[in-house]
């Protein structure tokens, strides 16, 4: 059991679990714009994402660690570079657009882990965009949206029409409300100087403004000018889960609560809408 227990922190303290929900994002894109599973898009955002997440999470850690680091900090500092080099290796098939959005992707990562700003623009001595009072969640928010729908849609050279803004605005208020389970719990840790969104107006007002984006999130499939009844109601289904995982979500959450089963979500998605094919 011991060791059992061991694998799934590695897997979600290493990012693969978060990582396979953003490749789940990105597959489901292709198949809603009917296009074929393409490997070199979808690896790249699997092995992106884990690179960016362990370089946002561990950057700190490592940097004051130095030669002392904990045995699992250095495996996931490994596993790491072994994606690092994958995803060169997939972004290089990639077209020169994407190549192009990715950078522009890539720099808000950067910025977002690596103090660069005056400390006069900063509520604590982070001096990065994480740093910045609230905006912490909207910039996950336009970064999961632009790899998950522009990235892939951009690499097709498919055009960017009303139904793929739609998309993109769908994308970046279900990933809004996928963080607030998150934010709840992290009411705990958080200095209050980060002001996240349960700190300003408290965890029931959280609540129900993730309520009104789900429905929100859901209604927007209406206005677009292709859909069909089976992806509505798949996106019933996900919208009812997400909505439970948010109404249920409390500040002393189980281990995996958020961490698994939220971030966990899009990844039924991605099964669901494959078994409906």
């Amino acid at each position: 059991m011991t060791l059992l227990k061991q694998i799934l922190n590695f897997y979600i303290n290493s990012s693969i679990h978060v990582a396979l929900s953003v490749f789940s994002l990105t597959w489901m894109t292709l198949i809603e714009y009917n296009f074929l599973y393409d490997e070199n898009v979808l690896y790249f955002v699997f092995y992106a994402t884990i690179t960016g997440y362990n370089f946002v999470k561990y950057f700190g850690i490592a940097k004051f660690y130095h030669r002392s680091l904990a045995t699992w900090l250095k495996a996931i500092q490994i596993f790491s570079l072994i994606c690092f080099i994958l995803m060169c290796y997939y972004g290089l098939q990639l077209e020169k657009n994407t190549l192009l959005c990715i950078a522009v992707l890539g720099l808000i990562t950067f910025l977002y882990a690596i103090p660069f700003l005056p400390k006069h623009l900063f509520l604590d001595k982070h001096h990065n965009l994480r740093s910045i009072s609230g905006l912490k969640i909207y910039l996950i928010a336009l970064v999961w949206s632009g790899v998950t729908v522009f990235l892939p849609l951009i690499n097709m050279k498919y055009g960017i029409n009303t139904d793929v803004i739609i998309t993109g605005l769908q994308r970046y208020f279900f990933v809004i409300v996928l963080m607030f389970p998150f934010e709840i719990r992290d009411l705990q840790y958080d200095s209050l100087k980060l002001s996240t969104i349960p700190q300003r107006i408290g965890v029931k007002q959280t609540k129900g403004i993730g309520t009104l984006l789900l429905m929100l999130f859901f209604f927007l499939e209406f206005f677009k000018d292709e859909t069909n009844i089976g992806s509505v109601m798949i996106l019933l289904v996900i919208t009812f889960i997400t909505m439970l995982l948010l109404v249920f979500s409390k500040i002393k959450q189980s281990n995996y609560y958020s961490s698994f089963w939220v971030e966990g979500v899009p990844i039924l998605w991605l099964i669901l809408m494959l078994l409906s094919l």
